[in-house]
């Protein structure tokens, strides 16, 4: 079985990791928790290195060793619990969906409410929206819209400037909190979208370049670097 870059839990205690790093020679898992343990991948092709690891559950915590010298979160986390600079966490992806009863809607019916996870409430996760996604559909919302939620530096900003974009903000919730909140919606027959930011990274925390040639000098933007 072919796997994306990130770490995969396979199940019976065990998970791949798969990491794209064509600019160093050697790369190693250095998981921290539960138990501290350094375990090398294996370079495969085309710049990849991958290994399924045994003893590596959801909640594992780990980082990517480069060259045997500096450590760095992955680059394909899906959940950063210490903020951008902090270990990756493995995560289990399933989920117990309740909107089986949900076909979404024609794109005609959208009306969209734009909401700032961070500010809408006091609590300012993705939780405390819930309890309000009636209000939102009394008011005439068929589709709340969340700003940008990838993992950025600090707890609550405008989330232009995430650095890991698979990995959702730890402090509205993390990937389990977006699935309530996905789940929710979808009861309420509210649509939910998810806006991304596909053209930049932001500064603090992005690690990228340590791995591969992932940005181009050409063009500039006030956010961080440019993919290629």
């Amino acid at each position: 079985m072919q796997f994306n870059a990130g770490s995969h839990y396979l199940g019976n205690n065990h998970s791949f990791f798969r990491v794209w790093a064509p600019q160093v020679s050697t790369v190693e898992v250095r998981i921290v928790y539960p138990k501290e343990r350094l375990v090398i991948l294996a370079n495969v092709e085309q710049g990849y290195f991958q290994k399924q690891i045994e003893d590596a559950v959801p909640g594992t915590r780990y980082l990517y060793r480069l060259d045997h010298s500096i450590d760095r979160p992955d680059p394909a986390s899906r959940f950063q619990p210490q903020g951008v600079h902090g270990p990756s966490q493995i995560v289990d992806r399933s989920f117990s969906w309740e909107d089986s009863c949900w076909f979404g809607l024609p794109l005609q019916d959208y009306i969209v409410y734009e909401l700032h996870v961070g500010t809408f409430t006091q609590e300012g996760t993705f939780e405390a929206i819930i309890p309000r996604l009636r209000e939102l559909r009394d008011l005439g919302v068929t589709a709340v819209e969340l700003m940008p939620v990838a993992q950025f530096p600090g707890a609550r900003n405008w989330g232009y400037d995430g650095v890991l974009p698979f990995a959702v903000q730890n402090s509205y919730g993390g990937p389990e909190g977006l699935k309530h909140l996905v789940n929710a919606c979808h009861k309420e027959g509210l649509a939910a979208i998810l806006e991304v930011v596909y053209n930049h990274l932001g500064p603090e925390g992005n690690y990228l370049a340590d791995f591969g040639p992932y940005f181009t000098d050409r063009y500039k933007t006030p956010w961080g670097p440019r993919w290629l």
